[in-house]
């Protein structure tokens, strides 16, 4: 690979260590959530951090909550779960079940965000790329078939029109 590939690839993946922090994910999400084999899972983050306190990362202007999302089909259901960059704890899941929201669509702008409006008191914005280089901001973990697979979920099955 020369030095220009290099360049516009971007930074090269660990993906042991990918594949270390999905296991650690997939470990948090399954001790608060009962059912949790039976969803997908991707990492995402949110700038919401009223909604969503745990573990707070400091040293940003902006705060920024760690999130690790759990989708299942079937169900027609979202749960967020809170947590922090390292992946040693978690927070309590929240449930977005599709029949029990007002509104869900995915915002482009400013960023590219999955939001949900639960109720008329707040909203949920959900941002998840494939990895994110800030190891002190975010989980450092690859999932672009996951998003890609999230995405799809999201905007047929979730979405209201």
């Amino acid at each position: 690979m020369g030095f220009f590939s290099k360049l516009f690839k971007g930074p090269e993946i660990d993906m042991e260590k990918s594949n270390l922090n999905a296991k650690k994910m997939r470990t948090l999400f399954n001790q608060v959530v009962p059912d949790g084999d039976e969803y997908k899972l991707i990492f995402g983050y949110t700038e919401d951090v009223s909604r969503f306190n745990f573990g707070f990362v400091h040293g940003s202007k902006t705060k920024i909550g760690n999130l690790i999302v759990g989708w299942n089909e079937e169900k027609e259901t979202i749960i967020v779960v809170p947590t922090v960059p390292d992946l040693s704890g978690c927070g309590d899941a929240t449930y977005y079940r599709r029949n029990e929201i007002l509104k869900a669509y995915r915002n482009k702008y400013p960023t590219d965000a999955f939001i949900i409006y639960p109720d008329k008191k707040g909203y949920i914005g959900i941002n998840a790329y494939d990895w994110l280089e800030d190891e002190k901001l975010y989980v450092y973990v690859s999932q672009e078939k996951e998003l890609a697979e999230f995405t799809d979920f999201f905007m047929n099955r979730y979405a209201t029109k």
